[in-house]
């Protein structure tokens, strides 16, 4: 398939796509016209970098241990570098940060809803 396509399959724009490849997370074949083909292993690719990138991992952790995640979201431990083992550490703790700024962020809009409901006069 090509990429509008792929674009239209995934919900991902094809700017995002062509961004994908440079950071070397796709590998579209080329044809003779040079442009991309991509097939039906690189619809699940997408969906699976966009997770990825959802769960706030980066370009270059996802490019590090994408190879090791086609049987799911898992790296077997015969590939676990020493280095990628303490760039996802980094990776975690970075999460878990985001994670509690985020509840602290939720807790308060809560309270502030909880005081501003308290003190309107209720809609009949």
């Amino acid at each position: 398939m090509r990429i509008g396509e792929l674009s239209g399959r995934t919900g991902v724009p094809a700017r995002l796509l062509r961004y994908y490849e440079e950071q070397d997370l796709l590998h579209p074949e080329r044809d003779s016209s040079g442009y991309r083909s991509y097939g039906e292993a690189d619809a699940s690719r997408v969906t699976q970098i966009r997770g990825l990138l959802e769960a706030g991992l980066t370009t270059e952790i996802i490019r590090r241990i994408l190879p090791f995640l086609d049987c799911g979201i898992h790296l077997p431990a015969q590939c676990l570098t020493a280095d990628t083992a303490r760039l996802l550490e980094r990776e975690a703790e970075r999460l878990g940060q985001r994670i509690d700024c985020l509840s602290r962020n939720r807790d308060a809009l809560l309270r502030y809803l909880a005081a501003v409901r308290g003190s309107l006069p209720s809609c009949p």
